[in-house]
């Protein structure tokens, strides 16, 4: 167990360089758009290929950084439910969601986007936009970003599997001595 634990903490520090990177392409994403925006009310301009590298950004922050989401515990869960449930039983539904949804999920997106992705790479496929872009780029965002989740999902499950062990506490949920007075 010692091992797999230390190979997930080498993904959680993968995902959160990642992550940690990739987040300021929100700024590079508005000041894109502002210029784009303003070329376009006031030069009288415009161009697919800003408009589709918008698009581009977007879809490295939102697929790239899906694992840093769910490294940092900020992905959607259903909190309704899991206040009513002990902590056990929250435990083995987060074991089981990752294991028979997550997992499963991801390497499906990746069998599937792996020949998405060749033909496209193969064809040096473009936007049928004038001006567009090349769409390799964008489909190899989703391989990349499918990747990267299911390397933190399986970082997770070992995680998941220490606490239940009780060889790992978990720092993310595990209660803070910060602001106790003694």
């Amino acid at each position: 167990m010692a091992a797999l634990l230390k190979l997930s903490a080498a993904i959680d520090r993968v995902t959160e360089f990642v992550g940690r990177t990739l987040y300021w392409l929100i700024l590079a994403m508005v000041l894109v758009s502002a210029a784009n925006a303003v070329a376009r009310k006031f030069l009288n301009m415009s161009s697919n290929a800003w408009l589709e590298l918008q698009w581009y950004m977007f879809s490295v922050v939102f697929l790239c950084c899906s694992g840093y989401a769910l490294l940092r515990k900020e992905h959607i869960r259903i909190d309704i439910v899991a206040s009513h449930l002990s902590t056990k039983a929250n435990q083995r539904i987060a074991l089981f969601g990752h294991v028979f949804f997550l997992v499963p999920l991801c390497v499906i997106m990746l069998y599937f986007s792996w020949p998405y992705f060749l033909d496209s790479w193969r064809l040096h496929e473009v936007s049928s936009n004038a001006g567009g872009l090349l769409r390799w780029p964008a489909k190899l965002i989703m391989l990349v970003g499918f990747a990267l989740l299911l390397m933190q999902g399986i970082s997770e499950i070992i995680k998941q599997i220490g606490v239940m062990r009780g060889v790992y506490v978990d720092p993310r949920t595990a209660p803070s001595s910060h602001g106790e007075v003694a």
